[in-house]
């Protein structure tokens, strides 16, 4: 796999400028530039997974969703600045979607698949069972209320106070969990088999080189990528909702799918589900917030207003994973039932 992810990447980019000068096919620069990003947010993962394994798990799985997000930021910066506002909301909708239900759904299935039962931090579940509630009901269920009276101007004056608080609860929540009670409730569920200790493939500074690079490549290719969607919707008869809550989501997460399914089959599951619950909250809770933030410097602000499919998916995701999680065990059936709620919210968002 790691072979494959390299072939990828020393074609792909070639490929990717070669095609963006020449201006080739939308539809096959859109398949070209998504295979890039993939093999390069392989890299991120394989670079995440050495520092997680440094670092420990809190940190390396904090890691891993800030890179993996940061190639959704950059897709949906350049998609902001094209005026796609409804793409944005929609991949941010599919990043909640995937994290919580495809990501996690397929780390519970295939580590289930290896041992018939998996444990991580009971402590770190609740605590992310509030996170959740809040950042998804709260702050954006509770604001679609208010704006159905609202004008414009009022509209975008929640949003960006919504986004600001947050942010600020965001980062006090990294202070709770890194500083003020670190290790206070942190638990060891990963079983280490004697003479089995676990070396990081590359080392921290090589680690941190190959992050910067990806991430500086994934920001060129996703500003080409975003420019296909339009010819691309048309060429496959996707809605923009589809385009941004099944493709663009699915690419722009693919380290923390990939990392997050490799740390569950080999029984990492504190990883695993900080991965998957954390990249969710830091997408609710940051990545979204800015993007508010950030719109206000473009022709058109993006408000925090989600469609209620949107919204009610979302929110069956935050239940079922909480729901699923809150012991903090977890087996394949569980992950089998996490993943058939998205096979089925990805057919009726195709329909929509």
């Amino acid at each position: 796999m790691n072979k494959l992810f390299m072939i990828f990447v020393f074609i792909g980019l070639p490929l990717s400028i070669i095609g963006s000068i020449f201006h080739w096919s939308a539809t096959i620069m859109f398949i070209i530039y998504c295979l890039t990003i993939i093999a390069l947010a392989g890299f991120i993962g394989r670079a995440t997974e050495s520092l997680a394994i440094v670092l420990g798990p809190r940190v390396g799985g904090l890691l891993n969703a800030t890179f993996g997000n940061a190639v959704e930021l950059i897709i949906s910066i350049f998609a902001l600045k094209a005026g796609l506002i409804g793409i944005v909301l929609a991949s941010l909708t599919g990043s909640v979607l995937g994290n919580l239900l495809l990501v996690g759904g397929l780390s519970f299935f295939v580590g289930g698949l290896k041992y018939k039962r998996q444990s991580f931090s009971v402590y770190d579940a609740r605590h992310n069972a509030g996170m959740l509630i809040f950042a998804v009901i709260v702050a954006f269920v509770i604001p679609e209320v208010f704006t159905h009276t609202m004008n414009e101007q009022e509209t975008m004056i929640l949003s960006v106070g919504t986004a600001v608080i947050l942010i600020i609860l965001y980062l006090a929540a990294l202070l709770f969990k890194f500083v003020t009670h670190r290790g206070v409730y942190q638990t060891d569920n990963t079983p280490v088999e004697p003479g089995h200790e676990e070396n990081p493939e590359w080392g921290k500074g090589k680690a941190i080189s190959i992050l910067a690079l990806a991430t500086v490549a994934v920001a060129y290719v996703s500003e080409h990528l975003v420019s296909t969607f339009d010819v691309v919707g048309a060429v496959f008869g996707w809605s923009e909702l589809f385009i941004g809550i099944i493709i663009v989501a699915i690419v722009g997460n693919a380290a923390e799918h990939a990392s997050a399914i490799i740390m569950a089959f080999k029984n990492k599951m504190d990883v695993a589900v900080e991965i998957a619950v954390g990249s969710t909250l830091q997408v609710t809770m940051f990545v979204l917030p800015i993007l508010v933030l950030l719109s206000l410097f473009f022709s058109t602000p993006m408000p925090l207003v989600f469609t209620w499919p949107e919204l009610i998916s979302m929110v069956t995701a935050v239940l079922l994973m909480i729901t699923i999680s809150n012991d903090g065990d977890s087996n394949w059936f569980e992950g089998l039932a996490l993943l058939a709620a998205y096979v089925i919210m990805g057919i009726g968002f195709y329909f929509i």
